[in-house]
């Protein structure tokens, strides 16, 4: 007897095999099955969606057959199948594209006998391991966050002072919930590859009692046979807890029960490519699937959500109710970080004043107005840094650019290097003399003389971190080190961590003590735990005051909160640490509350702008992205599906604002135009069942005869950048 089932592949929602495929197995298959299907000439991986009572609409005769399934791994719970669900309705995806996008990689090429023989290897089973973690004290503060943590089954908002100990707020809750359930499982998500390692080493560290096998890493930076065996170890509930980034979020693991998310308001968790989800709001919403999908008497399943610079959305979830507020005002040395007054971080003139704040590090701000023309060390922070070098303590100069200048250029007939390929220069890399475009990667050794008029004389313009590193050491040639060396210099970003394990060593010798100044981009800003740095500025943040991005302040006052928050991280010199800012504009409201590290005013004054505009968290957005050869050839396009939208009189329309298309800010990448329309309501559910019923227009516009093969289009729900 024939038994059909609806199966979803891997396909984009503009695909003809989009939606679920019917095919006919030799025996039932519950949802959830991962099965071998043939799919034109080729077999792919599929997972069962749903059993079928006939074969529906498609001839009998017509049907295919199932080529296998893959035995030993156990069907896709329903919660998992809601989550995928879920995700691809609201970002507006194919159920297939996000089902198998969620599973590794390795696994969507395994036939089912290579499979079988890698579920043979054994498990070494530790779990009788104990070389037993020491506890430390608990704060009065971090005692009450997790107490109250315990009593409300809310999702709860941890917005803790950098230094505040969040991270063992995180190893209390996750302890208490392995200890409850021997079989509950635990996910926590971190925002970047490169922090991961540096948590997954305490969270082993604390939990090695259960083996080394119950803890795996799950993110793009493993290889294809990593990634498959901590899914294996997630899926089969082997794996106890699980650390990993934003695609972490889709793992299969049946018996969870907590999940931890540090730094939430990182931007690295929303998905740029693809299915475009923000993996802390579907952290949200997983929790709440998994409790209303667990069986009775298993408990629910938590959500904490940990930032010291929370983003607006979720602050203003715990202004209504919506999201419980956990707060940590005090760093672990016990100095009170949160000053209750505060003024303009600079005063006129050139003069520097700080505020005393306790715990978190003194801002400390220069007017470079009034700095000597073109300098890019004010000479009073200079002068600090050799200080710090002179007592044996270590300073971080932050500046978000890489590379050595971002342009090269010359004066006579104002040729600068453009990518030839897209709207961008290409940035100098002096190391190896190249100049190399960071968007579609297009390198060429730097000219000998400028390309259009054959002057010899062309130079660098701006800055970044390649050559802040140099100027640094010409500044400080003649400082010594106590010990009478000279001054060490090390640089931190994309360029110096390319290698395997490059980063890694990088931040050993900084925490060894072997580095006096350390130069980097946001790689070094943000969830780092620097013993050693009593000093941090930032060189040029003025970038992002004035950005078309109504996100870019909130983003800057993140990345600033948490560079200063690497300051002062060892009780025994949390007093003399310091932060820095170089500004042309001392009098910006974002500097004023960055000095007195009060991130409720920013928020404050920040949602009320918002408000007034009807912006997120208030409204609701997408934006419609398409490419094409060229930009007439875009922006056409979306502006025909948003004419022909208006026409059809969709049922949501009149709750919808749909601006004309415009190029996108950098309008060209590797030799494809880009252009974007946003689309603004102030109900979430107007915009959804609008998106959803515009999509089968836009399809239908790409057919067209002066579209066709011309154009790739996407959706992008909740954007992060505009």
């Amino acid at each position: 007897m024939a038994h059909w089932i609806s199966v979803v592949v891997a396909a984009p929602a503009h695909s003809s095999v989009a939606g679920a495929l019917t095919y006919r197995s030799a025996s039932a298959l519950p949802p959830g099955t991962l099965v071998r299907v043939p799919l034109g000439a080729r077999e792919v991986l599929g997972v069962v969606w749903q059993t079928l009572d006939s074969s529906g609409d498609l001839p009998e005769a017509q049907a295919r057959g199932i080529a296998g399934t893959l035995e030993g791994v156990a069907p896709l719970s329903a919660t998992w199948r809601g989550l995928i669900g879920f995700t691809s309705a609201y970002y507006q995806r194919s159920l297939g594209e996000v089902a198998l996008a969620a599973l590794p990689p390795q696994l969507r090429d395994m036939t089912a006998v290579q499979l079988a023989r890698r579920l043979k290897r054994p498990v070494q089973d530790t779990s009788g391991m104990q070389p037993a973690s020491h506890l430390i004290a608990l704060s009065p503060e971090q005692s009450k966050a997790i107490a109250e943590f315990d009593a409300d089954n809310r999702p709860a908002l941890l917005f803790g002072a950098t230094g505040s100990g969040k991270t063992e707020v995180y190893l209390r809750a996750a302890a208490a919930v392995l200890a409850r359930d021997p079989g509950a499982q635990v996910l926590v998500m971190v925002p970047e590859i490169n922090l991961t390692p540096q948590l997954q080493a305490r969270f082993e560290a604390r939990f090695n009692h259960l083996g080394k096998e119950r803890v795996v890493a799950l993110h793009s930076g493993l290889t294809p046979a990593q990634r498959l065996k901590s899914w294996l170890a997630a899926h089969a509930g082997h794996a106890r807890l699980v650390l990993g980034t934003r695609m972490a979020v889709l793992a299969s693991m049946p018996c969870l029960r907590l999940i931890v998310v540090d730094e939430e308001h990182d931007p690295s968790y929303k998905q740029q490519e693809g299915a475009r989800y923000s993996a802390r709001d579907l952290a949200v919403l997983r929790a709440k699937l998994e409790t209303e999908g667990a069986a009775p008497g298993t408990g629910v399943c938590r959500v904490m959500l940990g930032s010291a610079t929370p983003s607006l959305e979720s602050w203003q979830s715990t202004l209504t109710g919506r999201y419980q507020r956990l707060t940590m005002n005090a760093r672990i040395n016990g100095s009170p970080t949160l000053p209750t007054s505060g003024g303009s971080l600079l005063p006129n003139g050139a003069r520097v004043v700080a505020v005393a704040t306790g715990g978190l590090p003194t801002v400390r701000g220069i007017d470079m107005n009034h700095q000597p023309r073109h300098c890019i060390i004010a000479p009073p922070l200079l002068e600090a840094i050799a200080e710090r070098i002179a007592r044996g303590e270590q300073s971080m100069i932050f500046l978000n650019r890489r590379g050595y200048a971002p342009v090269l250029a010359c004066h006579d007939c104002d040729w600068k290097s453009e990518c030839p390929h897209c709207s961008a220069y290409r940035v100098f890399h002096k190391i190896d003399r190249t100049l190399r475009c960071h968007h579609c990667g297009f390198t060429e050794r730097v000219p000998r003389a400028c390309p259009s008029c054959g002057n010899i004389d062309i130079a660098p313009v701006g800055r970044g971190t390649e050559r802040l590193e140099e100027h640094l050491a010409e500044l400080l040639a003649d400082i010594r080190r106590p010990d009478g060396g000279q001054v060490r210099i090390a640089r931190i970003d994309a360029d110096t961590t390319r290698l395997k394990g490059a980063l890694e060593s990088q931040l050993a010798s900084v925490h060894a003590g072997d580095v006096d100044v350390l130069v980097g981009t946001q790689m070094i800003a943000k969830g780092h735990d620097f013993r050693h740095i009593t000093l941090v500025a930032a060189i040029n943040p003025d970038g992002a005051l004035f950005s078309s991005d109504f996100r870019a302040p909130e983003r800057l006052f993140s990345l600033l909160m948490q560079a200063a928050g690497r300051a002062g991280r060892d009780a025994r010199q949390a007093a003399a640490s310091e932060m820095w800012v170089q500004t042309f504009y001392p009098a910006h409201r974002l500097f004023a509350c960055l000095k007195r590290h009060d991130y409720p005013a920013f928020a404050e004054q920040q949602l009320l702008e918002r408000q007034a505009a009807g912006l997120a968290p208030f409204g609701y957005s997408a934006l419609v992205r398409a490419e094409a050869k060229t930009q007439e050839v875009a922006q056409g396009f979306l502006n025909a599906a948003s004419a022909q939208a208006q026409a059809a009189g969709l049922p949501a329309h009149e709750q919808i604002t749909a601006y004309p298309a415009v190029p996108m800010m950098i309008q060209r990448i590797a030799n494809i135009e880009r252009a974007q329309m946003l689309v603004e309501s102030a109900s979430r559910v107007a915009l959804q069942t609008f998106l959803s019923q515009w999509q089968a227009i836009l399809f239908e516009t790409r057919r067209q005869a002066e579209f066709k093969s011309l154009v790739r289009w996407a959706i992008d729900v909740d954007p992060i950048a505009i």
